[in-house]
């Protein structure tokens, strides 16, 4: 059996393998979606979703990831692994052109630029690996190998093979004696650079740096059918070089190595996610490596919040508010009320955001966090009135949290926002018991944000956090969602004593 490849990504072969995952069914409710679509801009060539698709269920590969993450943190490495992205990315360009192109000699050509391109990108990288002190399993791995593989035969032989190729193309030189309707290649003469002794003799004429009148001069890259007949004869003037062109394709086509190809995608993982917090960082939003446990549902999070939100307030240059959280003993589920537009919601996708960046191995939002490993992330937000649906949405929402409690283990997590709003209070505090009695029932990590207040105090698996409002004016939000008892009631009467809507002031206001 073959030896794995060295990954930055993976500790099993047989998880780099497993079939590319689509888009989970929860990235819309956490618009992990636009985060994933914001990270992958730019990097198509490497079809970087389905690592971001997939979250790892071992905590051996977890602490792989951070590892990576860690080694990444030196500045000089990231900006050397991303100089050597930008040079493969080059020469994937380069053999993309080569096989439109037509004509045998042009694509050869082309393919040699390719392999040229890529032997200057492992030299470079061979470098920066061995001046980084890597301490990852995986990237000393890949360290070790692009060093061996660079010192070997193969390499050597390739990299000597092109630039001796490339050198004896360098050198070829032909004339063309060009008539109406004819043009005539012949083999290179030494002759007069008459364009030098013009400039030469004009030069003492010379005041100051004259302006640039030149025109560049454009062409497509495919050779039209005059270029290519002029090549063809070029290379029957000098047949044995162009005869090495053809034995050197033939030789290398298959010059690729295995795990330089699969380090190139896989470390663009880590540059996609770096490049993408770095605006958060600056703004000066803290990212942690989490504490990853796949027993304990003790979990916390310090300064936390949602990524996605974070990246647009922070483009507009406005505030982001963290929250902080905490489960501890038997504590499973927060249950989250408060105002409308209080930071509920954006609470709620936090926590989810959290658990999957947590299971992918990636630095999360806040100073501090302990995760739990989940085997599926379950979201349940609230959707629209769908028109066409005959069933109504409370049949609508009864359905997807059937199928949620029916799926789901002791080791999912469930995220749910404002269920069951479409009924009556009586009956929302009904099904919301229901649901969250088996929630409990399964030891499930859940957040619930709720306009029931009743919710928050099933028993000591639940606990209440409340978004909260300023002292002074209740109309206004903080987004601090904090752990205390709800009180809607409460702010609702603040506010509808602030616009004088109360009942005893209504009641004053029509009889007088």
């Amino acid at each position: 059996m073959a030896e794995p490849l060295p990954s930055v990504l993976f500790t099993d072969a047989a998880d780099a393998a497993l079939p590319a995952a689509g888009e989970p069914s929860f990235f819309g409710d956490l618009n992990l979606d636009q985060v994933v679509r914001d990270l992958t801009a730019g990097r198509k060539d490497h079809d970087l979703a389905p690592f971001f698709h997939t979250p790892i269920r071992t905590l051996e590969t977890v602490a792989h990831r951070q590892a990576v993450f860690r080694d990444l943190e030196d500045p000089d490495l990231v900006a050397g692994v991303a100089a050597f992205g930008s040079r493969m990315r080059e020469a994937r360009q380069q053999l993309r052109q080569a096989h439109r192109l037509h004509h045998p000699y042009q694509r050869e050509s082309w393919f040699l630029d390719a392999v040229g391109t890529y032997c200057r990108a492992v030299g470079e990288v061979a470098e920066v690996l061995d001046r980084g002190d890597l301490r990852s399993a995986g990237m000393a791995a890949v360290r070790d190998h692009v060093a061996a593989y660079r010192s070997g035969d193969r390499f050597r032989g390739l990299s000597e093979a092109t630039g001796s190729l490339a050198t004896r193309l360098s050198e070829v030189r032909y004339s063309l004696h060009i008539t109406p309707g004819r043009v005539r290649v012949s083999g290179g003469l030494e002759q007069v650079d008459y364009g030098a002794h013009v400039v030469g003799v004009f030069e003492k004429f010379s005041q100051g740096e004259p302006t640039d009148h030149r025109v560049p001069y454009r062409s497509d890259i495919a050779m039209n059918h005059v270029e290519e007949a002029v090549l063809d004869r070029v290379a029957r003037l000098f047949p044995d070089v162009f005869a090495e062109l053809d034995a050197y394709c033939e030789r290398y086509g298959d010059f690729l190595d295995p795990t330089v190809e699969a380090f190139d995608r896989e470390v663009q993982f880590y540059l996609a996610y770096l490049e993408y917090i770095a605006p958060l960082k600056a703004a000066g939003l803290a990212f942690c490596r989490p504490e990853v446990d796949d027993t304990s549902k003790e979990v916390l999070g310090r300064d936390v919040f949602d990524i996605a939100l974070a990246a647009k307030l922070v483009r507009a240059r406005a505030p982001v508010v963290p929250n902080d959280f905490e489960l501890s003993g038997p504590e499973r589920v927060i249950v989250v009320s408060g105002p409308n537009q209080g930071g509920k919601t954006t609470f709620a996708r936090a926590f989810g955001q959290l658990h999957h960046l947590a299971a992918l191995g990636c630095p999360v939002p806040g100073s501090r966090a302990r995760l739990f490993l989940c085997d599926q992330l379950f979201t349940h937000f609230e959707r629209g009135e769908n028109l066409t649906d005959l069933s109504g949405k409370l049949y609508d929402d009864l359905v997807r949290t059937r199928d949620i409690l029916a799926q789901a283990t002791p080791s999912s997590v469930v995220v749910m926002n404002e269920v069951f709003t479409s009924t009556t209070l009586r009956d929302a505090v009904l099904l919301g018991t229901r649901t969250l009695e088996s929630v409990i029932e399964h030891d499930l990590l859940c957040v619930c944000v709720t306009f029931v207040d009743e919710l928050a105090s099933l028993g000591p698996s639940t606990v209440s956090m409340v978004s909260t409002v300023v002292p002074d004016d209740p109309a206004r939000r903080t987004y601090r969602v904090v752990r205390e008892p709800p009180g809607g009631i409460t702010h609702a009467l603040a506010i509808a004593e602030k616009y004088h809507l109360t009942y005893r002031q209504l009641k004053e206001r029509l009889s007088s």
